[in-house]
């Protein structure tokens, strides 16, 4: 999440937002486990959680699950944070109506931004790709199409290349380019 623009050609994908926590074992989505407990308790004031579901509700760390709501607050906040001071800085007017835009219409769309992004429901995995035709109706953002841009095209392919192939050559699993680190 930096920079004023969102640029993407018609190969390329955003991800839902969903944050990772370490279980003890592996990097999991902490989403799945607040759907999951979400759901038991939802069975539980119906009268129909099986006994197993029970058990498994009763071994939940709340401390854990706690930690993870905290995660998934903090991953909402960043992103309506960003999008209302960078990405939404230059919109002043309504396409459809041509009215200035308010501030708090500004917050507003950021808020279903994120609220979309983070449905777990509506993406059903963290590692699914969302591409331009997709943000561009259903989330109704403004995206920098540089399909037909060969020039622009061919320097982010080459940046990607060049990402990708250095990441892969040093086993990394972590990776932040910035003007001051390579």
């Amino acid at each position: 999440m930096s920079g004023d623009k969102i640029y993407m050609d018609y190969s390329s994908s955003l991800g839902p937002i969903d944050p990772q926590v370490f279980n003890g074992k592996n990097w999991v989505p902490a989403l799945g486990y607040l759907d999951k407990v979400e759901q038991l308790i939802e069975k539980s004031a119906k009268n129909e959680l099986t006994e197993a579901e029970f058990l498994i509700l009763q071994k939940i760390d709340l401390a854990e699950l706690r930690s993870y709501e905290m995660a998934r607050d903090l991953t909402v906040s960043l992103l309506k944070e960003w999008l209302f001071k960078y990405k939404f800085k230059n919109w002043k007017k309504h396409k459809s109506t041509e009215k200035d835009v308010t501030e708090e219409e500004k917050k507003k769309r950021a808020e279903e931004i994120a609220k979309l992004l983070g449905n777990n429901s509506l993406w059903q995995s963290h590692g699914r790709s969302i591409g331009i035709s997709t943000l561009k109706t259903l989330l109704k953002l403004e995206i920098e199409d540089y399909s037909k841009n060969d020039e622009l095209r061919n320097l982010i392919r080459n940046y990607n290349d060049l990402i990708t192939e250095y990441i892969l050559r040093h086993g990394a699993k972590v990776f932040v380019h910035s003007r001051v680190y390579f």
